[in-house]
């Protein structure tokens, strides 16, 4: 599990350094990237960064973290409050905070709020990051791809092929929907080989069961469902070939 990259919005120094002597001693998980004691510079380092976790007091000057929240909008970050004052938990409830905590702030409620943080963000890692095991037929058989506001779900049958993009990778569904996705070729090369993908260029994964026809050739080109013509590295054509054996 990668480091939990994290801000604190504090406006009492005193809280801020308690809090963050606290993460440093017993969250060993988190990497704190800033501070911020108002919701304006607040505001811009969540914009700046890319944060897995916001600790956040709610009364602050020039608005509170309710007020942070509707100007952020949609977030990936996952919200742990820290205040004195109760009265707003079903408010934090509401706004999805991951977390609630009171001050003074208990060691053993901070690390449970971590922790649970982490389990959370191991979840997504392993959704966006691998195929879905609940269904191992093809014809059902999934695979998740990231986005910025989480995850998309495709049924692996829908893919007709994948394009390399340097890190990036194309991929190309049975509905003329293309998607970009910033993960290397080698990637899903890896995570769709038992799936009937063949990679037959250098730049391109295709799924053996789109192919209408082989076009001979010194590697040859293969022909998809859609039309497209995609050729075939002399060195992958043998791989390419054992699958119509």
């Amino acid at each position: 599990m990668r480091m939990l990259k994290t801000i604190i919005v504090e406006d009492e120094k005193i809280s801020r350094d308690i809090l963050k002597n606290y993460l440093a001693k017993y969250c060993p998980k988190v990497e704190l990237v800033g501070e911020a004691s108002n919701i304006e510079d607040a505001f811009v380092l969540i914009r700046n960064h890319e944060l897995d976790l916001v600790f956040l007091d709610v009364e602050m000057p020039y608005g509170n973290a309710f007020d942070l929240l509707d100007r952020v909008g949609e977030a990936s970050f996952e919200t742990v409050f820290v205040t004195a004052y109760s009265q707003y938990a079903m408010d934090a409830l509401n706004k999805h905070a991951a977390f609630y905590v009171l001050k003074p702030i208990s060691i053993d409620d901070l690390i449970k709020a971590v922790d649970y943080v982490v389990a959370l963000k191991e979840k997504e890692s392993q959704l966006e990051n691998g195929l879905l095991k609940t269904n191992i037929d093809i014809g059902t058989a999934k695979i998740t791809i990231p986005t910025q506001q989480g995850f998309e779900v495709l049924a692996i049958a829908d893919i007709l092929y994948c394009k390399a993009d340097d890190n990036y990778t194309e991929i190309y569904l049975k509905s003329d929907v293309k998607k970009l996705v910033s993960k290397t070729l080698k990637y899903f090369e890896d995570a769709l080989i038992s799936n009937n993908f063949v990679r037959v260029h250098k730049s391109f994964l295709v799924n053996v069961n789109a192919i209408t026809a082989y076009n001979k050739g010194k590697g040859g080109s293969v022909t998809l469902e859609n039309g497209k013509e995609i050729t075939v590295s002399a060195s992958k054509k043998g791989t390419l070939l054992s699958f119509f054996k």
